[in-house]
């Protein structure tokens, strides 16, 4: 498989024309990839372009590829988006980065009650730009022509208004929808994971009243870091995505 790389401009690349990898993207390509002149890539602009190409010229500072092909992927629909609770050590990222590779199209943080970690002033803006970051990564190791949004983190208020355009889906070892019984019905899914405590009963009942449905993911309580990831697994199966 060819190598991948993301650049920004690629989208207004033609075929015959040249695009350009500068910086960081043109020192991976030349010096851990080991990219050599006459090699394919690929290069997107993680809004859908996908070039496909040859390198012209490689080193650590430049690389151009002569675009062969180019092809655009239109968004995924209905899309899938994970609201992911913050938690303790690494754990949500080890999730947001899993989520990424599987398919997510949008990931949103959410300050739960009962989230350890707290994402306050300065905090939250940082905090963003490190998930923005990992997922970036992820949807380049995962040759994925549409980089995920990473939202702003978001409270349960703010998680109860989406439940009036969207369906809203909170996996909880409680519930007796299973997940996989599952019937889309055109609406974007959005998968809520709580953090290492689990949904309190309080926000449960806030999101239930406003229309989230609780669903049960198996019988066995997964980490939150892995049950995101595993209801994407499922939800991308019931889509035809798999």
């Amino acid at each position: 498989m060819a190598l991948h790389f993301l650049v920004e401009q690629a989208g207004a690349c033609a075929v015959g024309e040249l695009v350009t990898l500068t910086g960081a993207e043109a020192k991976h390509a030349a010096v851990v990839r080991r990219l050599r002149v006459g090699e394919e890539v690929t290069v997107g602009d993680g809004r859908g372009v996908w070039l496909s190409g040859v390198a012209e010229e490689v080193s650590p500072t430049r690389v151009d590829v002569r675009v062969a092909e180019r092809i655009e992927h239109p968004p995924a629909t209905p899309r899938v988006v994970l609201v992911q609770a913050l938690a303790k050590g690494d754990r949500d990222e080890l999730a947001v980065q899993a989520a990424c590779e599987l398919g997510v199209d949008e990931i949103v943080p959410w300050q739960a009650g009962r989230s350890v970690s707290r994402w306050e002033g300065p905090k939250a803006a940082k905090g963003r730009e490190r998930w923005a970051s990992i997922v970036r990564e992820a949807a380049k190791q995962a040759h994925r022509a549409w980089v995920p949004e990473v939202a702003p983190v978001e409270t349960t208020a703010q998680l109860a208004a989406r439940a009036a355009s969207q369906r809203v889906l909170l996996l909880d070892p409680t519930a007796r929808m299973r997940l996989s019984t599952l019937q889309p019905d055109g609406r974007d899914l959005v998968l809520v994971v709580g953090p290492e405590g689990g949904i309190s009963p309080e926000e449960l009942a806030r999101l239930e009243a406003a229309g989230a449905e609780r669903v049960l993911l198996g019988d066995t309580v997964l980490r939150t870091s892995t049950a995101g990831p595993a209801a994407i697994a499922v939800l991308s199966a019931a889509l035809g995505r798999w």
